[in-house]
């Protein structure tokens, strides 16, 4: 038989990872549905960035506001999944702008490509 609080333990840790499961998984799925790659490095680069940017963005989000209190009580943390899922978008985007514009230059060279983006950019 395991001890009261050991399980109450986990329980606690289980709790305070519910802003991680409910908001990762769900930016990850919609980014999915909206946009479908087109090949799987491409599948699997974009859901890779997803969900490091929603973990790490989220998290950063986190500390620069001081939002730490939010995690105490179960509305905090649906707010807290939320913050993260809307972190993960952007990296989706991102990554599937680079995607096709990377495509449309196949035959140009990486410093032909940095060129370019600078001249577009004004710098």
């Amino acid at each position: 038989m395991t001890e009261p609080a050991t399980t109450a333990a986990g329980g606690f840790a289980l709790y305070k990872l519910l802003g991680l499961v409910l908001g990762v998984p769900l930016a990850v799925a919609v980014v999915m549905i909206m946009t479908r790659p087109r090949t799987g490095r491409e599948w699997a680069v974009a859901l890779i960035s997803t969900v490091v940017v929603s973990i790490g963005g989220g998290a950063a989000v986190v500390q620069l506001y001081g939002l730490h209190e939010w995690a105490g009580s179960f509305y905090g943390q649906l707010a807290l999944s939320s913050l993260h899922f809307a972190c993960g978008l952007p990296a989706w985007v991102l990554v599937r702008a680079w995607f096709i514009y990377a495509e449309k230059r196949r035959d140009s060279t990486l410093p032909d490509l940095v060129k370019e983006i600078r001249e577009a950019s004004g710098k």
